[in-house]
């Protein structure tokens, strides 16, 4: 049985999903663009900003769903720019403890929604 997890602290879905999917034990997480939820408004401008815009609304949904970033096993990264990698890598490195970090991969990619340079989804496990 799946569990519709939802918060009003990261930004509404913008198509037909939901910000994270409950199953079991696993938490799936839907990719998290910078967007404020209270304004709607993008963060742009600075990869920095926009990379730890997306790690709070991932954080928040997390916290919706009683799992911290030690919960995380898998994460994913779509960047519009590979050359934004160390600065978006150096803000996600905050999240998590080096030694337990989660598997990821990071892929460049033509496009992402609302035309964004990063978007982060992650899978976390009770």
């Amino acid at each position: 049985m799946k569990k519709i997890i939802q918060t009003s602290n990261a930004p509404a879905p913008i198509g037909p999903y939901n910000q994270a999917i409950l199953s079991g034990d696993t938490l799936y997480i839907s990719g998290q663009i910078p967007m404020d939820a209270a304004t709607g408004n993008l963060i742009e401008g600075d990869i920095k900003k926009e990379t730890d815009k997306c790690m709070t609304n991932l954080q928040a949904i997390l916290d919706e769903a009683g799992m911290t970033f030690e919960n995380v096993v898998k994460a994913s990264i779509f960047l519009s720019d590979m050359n934004q990698f160390t600065s978006v890598n150096e803000v996600y490195g905050t999240y998590f403890n080096v030694e337990t970090a989660p598997a990821r991969e990071t892929v460049e990619v033509a496009n992402l929604p609302k035309f964004v340079n990063v978007e982060i989804s992650m899978i976390a496990v009770r």
